[in-house]
């Protein structure tokens, strides 16, 4: 079972915290952690990118000259696509990216990705995170004083405003809350930092 350092909020080691070998300390799996980001890109997209076909754009009803002696190729519309302001051939049209995984990958990747943290030494458990006022000097201290990297992920066990509105102004620090946390936001931090009672609450939530 694997075991990390806690500290406080002025990065002084306050206890130790075991952690789950199910949750923190599983091998890693590269394949299912690929289609956990794919799968979480794909969902973003809209998908509402759209453009004129040839019979969408207005106009072109006439036939621009006669089918036949002109010595010209024939044409039958100034609206086809080889003519400026005719329509886009097979241009994109609306439509769904949404990529679905079933619970069991979910989980395998939602492991992974908090393993290869601890393994690579790139998470950090704070014992509480708070703060009495909204101060991001406060909050930059902190995470200057646990070493945190500047592409940081700070994980909270609930939704506490004033942390929340504290930390969102610092550059490369993004905040979610334990229940929210996905697979692509661990990845793409350089430090995971966890409040201790959201990485009990992680452990709690997927040992069951």
């Amino acid at each position: 079972m694997p075991e990390i350092k806690v500290v406080n909020m002025a990065g002084s080691e306050v206890g130790t915290m075991e952690l789950s070998d199910k949750v923190f300390g599983a091998e890693v799996n590269a394949p299912v952690l690929h289609a956990a980001v794919v799968a979480y890109l794909s969902n973003q997209r809209q998908g509402t990118q759209s453009t004129l076909t040839r019979t969408e754009v207005s106009g072109g009803g006439k036939k621009p000259w006669r089918q036949k002696g002109t010595g010209r190729a024939r044409q039958g519309s100034t609206r086809a696509p080889q003519w400026t302001h005719g329509g886009i051939a097979l241009g994109p049209k609306p439509r769904l990216y949404k990529v679905k995984l079933n619970k069991k990958v979910k989980r395998i990747a939602m492991f992974s990705a908090l393993s290869s943290k601890v393994a690579e030494g790139n998470m950090i458990v704070v014992d509480k995170i708070a703060s009495a006022e909204y101060k991001t000097k406060t909050m930059a201290k902190m995470l200057s004083d646990i070493k945190a990297g500047k592409k940081s992920l700070v994980v909270l066990p609930e939704n506490d405003k004033v942390v929340i509105g504290s930390l969102q102004n610092i550059a490369g620090v993004k905040v979610t809350q334990w229940n929210t946390l996905n697979v692509y936001d661990i990845l793409n931090c350089e430090t995971l930092v966890v409040a201790q009672d959201a990485a009990n609450k992680i452990q709690e939530v997927y040992n069951a």
